[in-house]
C-alpha cells in the first residue's frame, strides 16, 4: 500500500508540471501575438554561397568588361558600385538561364505583335522591350551630348517593326544595353529626385525601380523593396528580395575595396 501511495503523489506531481509548463508556452505565444516579445531573427542570407556558379560568372563578367563599362559611368557622373549592384542580380539570372531558355519564337512575337504579346528579358542584363521603349522615350529629357549616345525614336521609323527590330538589336549588344542601364539612372535621378550620392540609401530604390518598373510611382516601388519576386529557374522554386540580392553584393565590393586599402 505505500508503495502505491506514492506512485499516486508522484503522478499527481507530474501532471502539475505539465499543466504549468503548457500554461507557460500558451503565455509565451501569447506574448509573441501582441507584439511584447519579439522572435530571434534568421541569419541573413549569404547569395554568394546560394547562387554558387552563377554568382562567380556573374563577377567574372562585372571583372572582365570594367575597363569599359566604368569610363561610361564616369562619363556621366554615376558610381560604378551602385550601377553595378542594381543589374548584378540580373546578371547572375543570366547566366543560369543563358543556356536553357530560345528566344528567337519571342522575338518574333515582340517584332511582329508588340510587347502585349511577347515581353521578355533579352541579354546580359535582362532587360525587356518594354522597359527600352520607355527608356528611349524619357531619356531625351535627362541625356546630355556629353553622354556619348542617343536612342533611336519612334519617328525616325516608316515601320513599327523595323522600331521594335531595333530594340531587339539594341539589347542584345551589352555596350549598347549597358547606355540604356544609365539612361535609366539618369531618369530615375530627376523622376524620383535621387541623389545617386547617396548610395546606402537608394540602392534599394533603384534596384527595386529597374527591376519592377520605371514607369511606377514611388509609392508603388517603395512598397515592393522587401517583396521576394526575384528567382533564377525557369520554374519558380524560392524568390528573393532583388534589392537584397543587390545590396548584398554592393556590400561586398565596398568591403573588399576597404581591406585593399588597409593593407
Amino acid at each position: 500500500m505505500q508503495l502505491c501511495n506514492v506512485r499516486f503523489r508522484f503522478s499527481q506531481v507530474s501532471f502539475r508540471d505539465v499543466i504549468n509548463s503548457l500554461a507557460g508556452t500558451l503565455f509565451q505565444i501569447s506574448l509573441l501575438l501582441a507584439g511584447l516579445e519579439k522572435p530571434s531573427f534568421s541569419q541573413p542570407v549569404n547569395y554568394q554561397k546560394l547562387f554558387g556558379d552563377d554568382w562567380i560568372k556573374a563577377q567574372n563578367f562585372v571583372i572582365e568588361n570594367r575597363d569599359w563599362m566604368e569610363p561610361v559611368l564616369k562619363k556621366n557622373h554615376i558610381s560604378y558600385p551602385l550601377a553595378i549592384a542594381v543589374i548584378f542580380p540580373e546578371l547572375v539570372r543570366y547566366s543560369a538561364l543563358r543556356d536553357k531558355m530560345e528566344i528567337s519564337v519571342l522575338k518574333a512575337l515582340y517584332i511582329n505583335l508588340g510587347e502585349d504579346y511577347a515581353n521578355f528579358s533579352i541579354g546580359q542584363f535582362q532587360m525587356k522591350p518594354s522597359f527600352a521603349e520607355i527608356i528611349r522615350v524619357e531619356s531625351s529629357a535627362v541625356l546630355k551630348r556629353r553622354s556619348g549616345f542617343e536612342f533611336k525614336k519612334l519617328t525616325e521609323f516608316d515601320d513599327i517593326k523595323e522600331y521594335r527590330k531595333s530594340i531587339i538589336m539594341d539589347l542584345e549588344d551589352p555596350e549598347i544595353q549597358f547606355n540604356y542601364l544609365v539612361a535609366f539612372l539618369k531618369i530615375c535621378e530627376k523622376k524620383f529626385d535621387i541623389d545617386v550620392k547617396n548610395e546606402t540609401e537608394n540602392l534599394k530604390f533603384l534596384a527595386t525601380a529597374y527591376n519592377y518598373g520605371i514607369d511606377k510611382s514611388i509609392q508603388q516601388i517603395n512598397s515592393m523593396i522587401d517583396k521576394k519576386f526575384f528567382h533564377t529557374k525557369l520554374l519558380k522554386s524560392e524568390n528573393y528580395s532583388y534589392a537584397e540580392v543587390s545590396l548584398f553584393w554592393y556590400d561586398q565590393y565596398i568591403e573588399g575595396k576597404q581591406n585593399s586599402l588597409n593593407r
